[in-house]
């Protein structure tokens, strides 16, 4: 055992007791039964969309108990922190519902592990001066040995037991090391596998029930080499005493850390605290042909929180799409009932849930259509005004399918940072009344109201065409938008509409002027006609239609033409018409 003062010279003289922070961080006075639970995302890596699944299993389960949720950002792995990621994790916090309760006012924080450090190093020398933890001199060259020759003699890889060089080394040769200024890490002291029947450990998982695994033998580095500053710790000693600091009595986490719970354990009782319930998450997963794979952040669009930013989902389809995802019983209710309803951990599932984009764009779209038309043009205008994210392409092509979004640029081709879409708010705010109009067609007065806006960045491909400054007209009568029909043909017809066009309420009035066009043009009168003699007619009623409609929308598909003409007022009707004539 190292002699003391040899320790307590490793660390800053004025480093406090424990003691201290036992006394700093007081008993959160919650009520019996209350979960403390947190999100420790860390900044190595953009927020994945599982973390704010977790968070948000997390944050309701505390809520529901009277207790409380905070976020607690673990950047102890400074060397591959990723520039951008904390404005990400404001935008996502903010936007998902599972911003932190606390904020670095009270008096459980810092909240940032890197400003922890004094904390953390009274625990190491505390466990050093114990002999429960030890300096470790070894290179990465002679871990990389260690674990080569374990490989060919066939045994657990690992720092343990005889491969343990500095485990039991010399004190006398330890203290020259450390006097001589050698850089080195600090390990624990693993009991090994004695704690437990033939070496196994088992707990009760609050999702999985009781589980059961192999003790750990290995003594992993719990403070990170001498050599850098801050003096950080790894992430398994920073877990163990911030969750006992910071009161946390309910972790809530993804299922890879399962196999880490024996040395957390092992850390916990070392450290003389109680250790938490865990509740270990099943990851998200995607349908991959004809097997399933964990959503991920390198192939997956959809796995960056920034992908449902930029494509504009509102966020109550989201969280109510997420909390069906952990208790399949949320899924079954209407979107405002299951966003009131708790999260159960004993109902979320140890299967991972399958990521389906489509059944989202189902959600999204049903829950938009229940909303006012006011209420969707604020909330396209706020998407569009609001900063590209991440730099995603959310193309027309795909408004209404879910289906993968590129990642170029933003919906109107800006660059991150810009606002998405300026030329979009700027349309609505100068046609406000049009906006309103188009946006009624097919949701006002309807039984079943248009679902084909599911995101706020397909306005410009489903509602576009309304507003005269986004809408290109159609000048080419060969176009083959027209369906083949002979471009002289068009001509005069166009001519023939646009010159005679009235505008009437009762749409069967309205659209006995597209009939007359038709039989003054010699289309078939009915589809029996046609099909008699299809040589005798240049095409059928729905085909004349067809002309006016692409006209009117530059589309062969589009919503009830009638409304649509009423919205756009009889002056743009007749130009957007005209426009063929030429």
């Amino acid at each position: 055992m190292l002699d003391r003062a040899l320790i307590d010279d490793l660390f800053p003289a004025d480093l406090p007791d424990p003691s201290h922070w036992e006394e700093h961080y007081p008993a959160r006075e919650l009520p019996e039964g209350a979960w403390v639970t947190r999100f420790a995302p860390s900044p190595t890596g953009f927020v994945h969309i599982g973390g704010v699944y977790t968070a948000t299993i997390a944050k309701d389960v505390a809520h529901r108990s009277g207790g409380v949720y905070f976020v607690r950002i673990e950047d102890t792995d400074q060397s591959r922190e990723v520039e951008g990621v904390a404005a990400q994790f404001g935008r996502a916090f903010g936007y998902f519902g599972i911003a932190s309760d606390e904020s670095g006012d009270d008096p459980w924080g810092p909240y940032l592990q890197s400003a922890r450090e004094r904390i953390y190093l009274s625990y190491v020398r505390e466990l050093m001066r114990q002999d429960l933890a030890y300096p470790c001199f070894c290179t990465r060259e002679e871990l990389a040995e260690i674990t080569k020759r374990q490989q060919a003699t066939k045994v657990p890889t690992g720092y343990y037991g005889s491969w343990a060089r500095w485990r039991d080394a010399d004190e006398d040769e330890v203290a020259g090391k450390l006097r001589a200024g050698e850089g080195y890490v600090v390990r624990f002291r693993s009991p090994g596998l004695k704690s437990g029947a033939a070496g196994r450990v088992s707990f009760v998982d609050a999702i999985r029930g009781r589980l059961e695994h192999e003790a750990n033998r290995n003594d992993v580095v719990i403070l990170k080499t001498s050599a850098s500053s801050p003096r950080l710790p790894t992430y398994h000693f920073a877990h163990a005493v911030d969750e006992h600091l910071m009161r946390v009595n309910l972790v809530v986490r993804s299922d890879e850390w399962i196999s880490s719970v024996p040395l957390h354990l092992q850390l916990f009782a070392a450290l003389g605290f109680p250790p938490p319930t865990y509740a270990h998450v099943a990851p998200l997963m995607k349908q991959d042909g004809g097997s399933k794979r964990k959503l991920s952040k390198r192939r997956d669009p959809e796995a960056s929180v920034d992908f449902y930013l930029d494509a504009g989902y509102p966020v109550e389809a989201v969280q109510y799409y997420l909390r069906g995802l952990a208790n399949g019983r949320l899924a079954e209710l209407p979107l405002e009932q299951a966003l009131a309803e708790p999260i159960r951990l004993e109902e979320c599932g140890v299967a991972g849930p399958l990521v389906d984009m489509v059944k989202l764009a189902d959600i999204s779209g049903d829950h938009i259509a229940t909303l006012s038309g006011p209420v969707v043009l604020d909330a396209v205008c706020d998407w569009a005004a609001e900063s590209c994210a991440s730099g995603t392409t959310i193309g027309a092509e795909s408004c209404a399918s879910g289906t993968t979004i590129g990642a170029e640029s933003c919906a109107s081709g800006t660059t991150i940072g810009a606002p998405r879409d300026p030329e979009l708010v700027a349309v609505i705010a100068a046609e406000r009344a049009l906006a309103e109009r188009a946006i009624d067609v097919e949701r006002v007065g309807v039984a079943n109201p248009r679902k084909d806006l599911v995101r706020w960045s397909d306005f410009r491909a489903v509602y576009g065409f309304f507003f005269p400054t986004l809408f290109t007209p159609v000048t080419d009568a060969s176009d083959e938008r027209l369906g083949g029909l002979d471009p002289s043909l068009v001509r005069k017809m166009a001519a023939d509409f646009a010159d005679n066009y009235a505008w009437a309420d009762d749409q069967p009035t309205w659209f006995a002027q597209i009939r007359e066009l038709a039989a003054r043009h010699g289309f078939a009168p009915n589809p029996k006609a046609y099909k008699q003699d299809p040589d005798a007619y240049p095409g059928m009623l729905r085909d004349a239609a067809n002309v006016i409609r692409v006209a009117l929308t530059g589309s062969s598909r589009s919503p009830d033409l009638h409304a649509v003409a009423g919205a756009l007022g009889a002056d743009e009707v007749a130009r957007r018409v005209r426009a063929l004539v030429s």
